[in-house]
């Protein structure tokens, strides 16, 4: 009789484990997935682009971001050369940046 309830008891209690495994695995790679969102020159899944640069408010970017054509994204450097390099770039426009006025 014992042995007859542990055997009926036996599938629920299996499902159960796997079902928490299964969910453990999830949230660990959820959470590899949003440190690397976080951090996204320690990714795990490939190598680190030396053209990349992270720039806090943009994120991830790719070219010379002084250049008034870069894209300002990860996946695209811009529409005149997207695939870079932008070095020898002949439609290459800098950028001039005028310091702040400080009102005394």
């Amino acid at each position: 009789m014992v042995s007859l309830i542990l055997i009926g008891l036996l599938p629920p209690a299996l499902s159960v484990w796997a079902t928490y495994r299964a969910e453990r695995r999830v949230v660990d790679r959820f959470d590899l997935a949003i440190e690397s969102a976080q951090y996204p020159t320690i990714s795990p899944w490939r190598q680190r682009d030396p053209d990349e640069h992270y720039i806090d408010g943009i994120g991830l970017v790719i070219g010379d971001i002084t250049c008034q054509l870069n894209a300002r994204s990860p996946h695209i450097r811009c529409a005149v050369n997207p695939m870079g390099p932008c070095e020898e770039c002949r439609s290459y426009e800098g950028r001039t940046y005028d310091p702040p006025i400080l009102d005394s």
